[in-house]
Formats: C-alpha cells, sequence, structure tokens
C-alpha cells in the first residue's frame, strides 16, 4: 500500500524537527534494584539525546538532510546538545538559547540483564517555546515536520504553516499534553505508543484503540509502537502490522522509539510503501538498540540496507 499524498520537492531541507532536546545521564547496574537498597554502578556516561533531536540525528545519518528547531538552556548542556546536532550535520539555526535556563535532562536507568531502561526527566520552563518565538520561514523549509507536541500552542501553529505549505507532518506523542485535541487534526501520521493509544482511546484493544484516534482525530495514519512485537498501523481502513527485527546485541532501548520516528521519515522521503516503510523504522530501531544511549546505535543508510538484506 502507497502513501495516499505526495511530499514536495525542491526544499532546502527533507524534514524540520520541532521539539524537545534533552542530555542524558546513563546509569547503568546490574539488575534494577529493589526498595531501600544499595547498587553498584556498573558504568556512567552523559550524552546527548532528545525525543525529537535524536530523531533528527536518526534521519541525517540515513543520509536526508535534516534541521531541529528548539531551545536549550545557557548552560554546558545546552552547548553540548547543539554542538553534538551540528557534528551530525543537522542544522541548528532555529534553535534558541535561554539565558538562565537550563537544558532538559535526564537520569536513565538501565539494566545489563535485560538492556530495559527507567527514565527519570526534568525541564526547566525557561525554556519552553511559545507560538510567537516561531519563525514560518524555520518551520517550512521541509518536506516533512516531525513534533512531539511538547509545546503544544506552539506546535499547532508550526503545523498549520506546515500545511498551509504543503508539508507532511508526522508526531511521536509520548504524553496526552494539554491541547492535543486541537493539535492531533493537524497530523497527517500519528505514531504513539501503546499504552498512550489505550489511554487516549479509552480501550485495552489495540486495533479498536487505532480505529477509535483515526475516527476521533482525522489521522491519515495512526499507528503504535509494541516493543518486541513491532508496530501497528491503521490507514485507509486497513491495519498494517510490521514485526521487530531482533537487534544484532542489545545494550540499551533508550532511543529505539526515536530511532523508529527517524525510520519513518526516512521511509516517507524515499517514497517506500506503507508496509516497506514501517518494517524500515522496526529496522532503524533495532540498530539502535546495539549502543548505549539514544543516538550511538543510529546506523547510517548503507548500514540499513545491508541489516534489511539480511
Amino acid at each position: 500500500m502507497n502513501f495516499s499524498f505526495t511530499l514536495p520537492e525542491n526544499r532546502e531541507f527533507d524534514v524540520v524537527g520541532f521539539g524537545l532536546n534533552a542530555v542524558d545521564h546513563l546509569v547503568t547496574i546490574p539488575r534494577f534494584p529493589s526498595f531501600n537498597t544499595k547498587v553498584r554502578l556498573a558504568d556512567h556516561q552523559q550524552m546527548s539525546g532528545g525525543q525529537v533531536s535524536s530523531a533528527m540525528v536518526g534521519a541525517q545519518r540515513l543520509g536526508l538532510k535534516a534541521s531541529y528547531v528548539g531551545k536549550v538552556g545557557y548552560d554546558n548542556e545546552g552547548r553540548m546538545l547543539i554542538e553534538s546536532l551540528q557534528k551530525e550535520g543537522v542544522d541548528c539555526t532555529g534553535v534558541k538559547i535561554a539565558v538562565g535556563a537550563k537544558t532538559q535532562g535526564a537520569v536513565i536507568i538501565i539494566e545489563q540483564f535485560s538492556g530495559e531502561r527507567t527514565i527519570l526527566w526534568y525541564h526547566d520552563d525557561g525554556t519552553r517555546v511559545p507560538p510567537e518565538e516561531l519563525k514560518r520561514e524555520q518551520i517550512t523549509r521541509g518536506r516533512v515536520l516531525h513534533l512531539d507536541g511538547f509545546d503544544t500552542a506552539a506546535a499547532i501553529q508550526a503545523a498549520k504553516w506546515a500545511h498551509e505549505a504543503g508539508m507532511v507532518t508526522t508526531i511521536d506523542l509520548d504524553t496526552a499534553y494539554p491541547g492535543i485535541d486541537e493539535l492531533l487534526p493537524l497530523v497527517d501520521c500519528l505514531i504513539t505508543s501503546q499504552g498512550l493509544a489505550n489511554e487516549l482511546a479509552g480501550t485495552m484493544d489495540e486495533r479498536e484503540a487505532l480505529k477509535t484516534l483515526n475516527q476521533k482525530y482525522g489521522c491519515y495514519l495512526v499507528s503504535m509502537t509494541q516493543g518486541s512485537r513491532g508496530a501497528l498501523a491503521f490507514v485507509e481502513g486497513q491495519f498494517v502490522a510490521s514485526s521487530a527485527f531482533r537487534p544484532p546485541v542489545i545494550k540499551d532501548t533508550t532511543g529505539a522509539g526515536d530511532a523508529f520516528r527517524a525510520g519513518f521519515i526516512y521511509g516517507l522521503c524515499k517514497g517506500l510503501s506503507i508496509e516497506d516503510t514501517m518494517r524500515t523504522a522496526n529496522a532503524v530501531a533495532a540498530l539502535q538498540c546495539r549502543e548505549m544511549g539514544a543516538r550511538d546505535g543510529l546506523p547510517t543508510e548503507e548500514e540499513l540496507k545491508a541489516f534489511l538484506a539480511c
């Protein structure tokens, strides 16, 4: 099945991402501790992350041209984030620096035994982006706009501009932010977790949840990631199920969801079918799990093609 829309051509970037960034403190332990116990750390690293900023790195590594729009604090972590994006070739002209604010961060506790993680995060309201700070020309430079909905009012404005410019809008939604009922009707491709899809739809039935979200918001494609099972989408009245790949090595599942979105955007921009786009997204997510952190495992286009050919 092919996507029924056509992406605009002759744009400066394939994808523009507007949303969260973060600096992650990765704490590795043998097993997750019981309450009121002590556990010796196996490792501790500081690395760049964030939903949308990591997805832009993933898209850039896959050969797309990506631009990131967001805000960081006036601190070492903010500089680290900007430098990490620039090193990958992601355009950062839309990144603002908030004097007096701290860059968003997270402590990610990784269990060596399973590779699964628990995230503790913080956000300084000084790095929020109101609609009046967005610039239309920075949003409409791409073929695809990718959002997370955190700064919901600004995301609504960005999505409106994107549609006026003929762009396709995707969203990585992991929280039911206030105002998303106004944002989601402006989204073409909604990608969320299984748990949030069930919560938003008010049902534990996965397929019924996707149908309900499609009917409620009118998104062209509504999909959920399902962890080790892969992903499920509902589009044009049909379900498309895509199985997960087994990672070459499972070191850390941090960033697997962001990687899935990067792979999905790659499929969109390359004109792949919906089935192949979902398969590609699952492959990129699996490859991300081979390294620590939200970005180190993100594959190049050559690595992705080799993995899919196996």
